[in-house]
């Protein structure tokens, strides 16, 4: 059974400003409460494309959104193939996108997934079962100063070169094969006095690694270029992140196509004659209320941003 607690489902669909007879594109599946709740508000012409790379979830949605019929249309597929996706659908403007980026509750409670720390399973973390890449080779093949950069950069771990060393030792006697084999050395790698407080020891790595394996940032970064570029006039994008890597991109991508003109402050006037594309509609971030928080703690650290199309 694939259950999953939808995070900040009213606001993000509310925010997309759904219109009966539009098309709108859920880039992020998952369990199917964001589209279930953007297909119920679409009329007789309305279209909705639900994306996601996960056979799991796809099965799940197809049983949770049976009763929309031919209104939703379910696409395997990495969101990096936006605009493709799109084409083979015959169509080149949409009225809305939404993403809810991260790791959905049933591919983190399912051992088997590699996701947890919580859980022994092998070392895997793929969302799309095909892909070659898997965190066994990351952490078994890639070089002890990759593993460091990776951690720090994706995970935000201070003690990355520590836990990375740990691995690469630990690897030379045999190869570190599952999830709970992991958490013990990168629990020998931090000191003592670091393990009692803060979030889980492994969180950190953990994190890193798996955006590392589904190149996430690069995924996201490349399909919300391609979603701004394929809304139309009013058309709205919405993106709920999890960290503050995935915000970053998300804030500064909204900056740069509301900005416009690009010509240094020193010029008298604009010669660039660059136009902005988007409106910025929430100046900050929205957050999930206390009683959402109370009902899912998952979502404590989600954001949601949306932009217009001008």
């Amino acid at each position: 059974m694939f259950h999953h607690v939808t995070v900040l489902k009213q606001e993000a669909v509310d925010a997309l400003a759904i219109r009966p007879d539009g098309v709108y594109v859920d880039c992020t599946l998952g369990g199917a409460g964001h589209s279930s709740l953007i297909a119920s508000r679409l009329g007789e012409a309305g279209r909705l494309i639900a994306i996601d790379q996960d056979d799991f979830a796809l099965e799940n949605a197809r049983r949770r959104l049976a009763e929309y019929g031919q209104k939703v249309k379910l696409i395997k597929s990495n969101f990096r193939r936006l605009r493709d996706v799109l084409r083979e659908e015959g169509l080149e403007q949409v009225d809305g996108v939404l993403y809810d980026l991260g790791v959905s509750s049933p591919q983190l409670d399912e051992a088997e997934r590699g996701f947890s720390y919580n859980a022994d399973a092998p070392l895997d973390m793929r969302m799309d079962r095909e892909s070659e890449l898997s965190a066994y080779d990351i952490v078994n093949e890639w070089d002890e100063a990759e593993l460091a950069k990776l951690i720090w950069e994706y995970g935000e771990e201070k003690f990355s070169r520590r836990i990375a060393r740990q691995i690469a030792m630990h690897r030379k006697q045999a190869a570190i094969e599952t999830t709970g084999q992991l958490v013990e050395i990168i629990k020998e790698a931090i000191p003592a006095a670091a393990r009692r407080s803060g979030p889980h020891p492994a969180k950190r790595t953990f994190q890193a690694l798996r955006i590392a394996v589904n190149d996430e940032l690069g995924a996201f970064q490349e399909s919300l270029q391609q979603a701004i570029q394929l809304l139309a006039s009013r058309g709205r994008v919405c993106v709920i992140t999890f960290h503050s890597l995935e915000d970053r991109i998300c804030k500064q991508t909204f900056q740069e196509y509301a900005r416009g003109c690009t010509c240094p402050p020193s010029f008298p006037q604009c010669v660039c004659g660059s136009q902005p594309l988007l409106q910025i509609v929430t100046r900050k971030p929205v957050s999930p209320s206390e009683r959402e928080l109370n009902e899912n703690p998952r979502a404590r650290s989600a954001k949601l941003r949306v932009a217009e199309k001008l």
